[in-house]
């Protein structure tokens, strides 16, 4: 048994999938669009190219996303309570994927050198999820 987070990102998929590919070099491991699913139950007009299931990988985590749940072209997907945490090597490589993430998106913490952790920094994305980089230098 295991736990995948699903982000439901209400028409928003295809480009957070983009997205995280370039600024964390995430990798799309599966996606079918609604017109391509077994059970079109879920498919309204106009959804056809939206992403009805998509998997992928940043780093060694999958994280799942769908647009399911899309109402409309302002729908705007909403997260809270949680953040994805990434477990970094380098403070270098960390930085560049903060400022990629932060792009269009809002720094809660700045990535800085910590007291706690070698580096760390909260950011949320232009896609609203939050994202906790950490890097420890002494590999805790």
């Amino acid at each position: 048994m295991s736990v995948v987070t699903t982000l439901n990102l209400m028409g928003h998929t295809e480009a957070a999938l983009r997205h995280y590919q370039d600024a964390l070099g995430a990798e799309t491991l599966f996606l079918m669009r609604f017109r391509e699913s077994p059970d079109q139950s879920h498919t309204r007009a106009g959804m056809e190219d939206l992403i009805f299931h998509a998997t992928f990988r940043v780093l060694d985590t999958v994280i799942m996303a769908s647009d399911v749940g899309y109402e409309d072209s302002d729908s705007k997907p909403t997260f809270a309570g949680f953040s994805l945490a990434l477990q970094m090597d380098s403070p270098v490589v960390a930085k560049r994927a903060f400022d990629a993430l932060a792009d269009q998106g809002q720094v809660v913490v700045p990535f800085a050198e910590s007291k706690f952790t070698s580096w760390y920094g909260i950011v949320i994305d232009r896609f609203g999820v939050s994202w906790k980089l950490n890097v420890n230098a002494t590999g805790g």
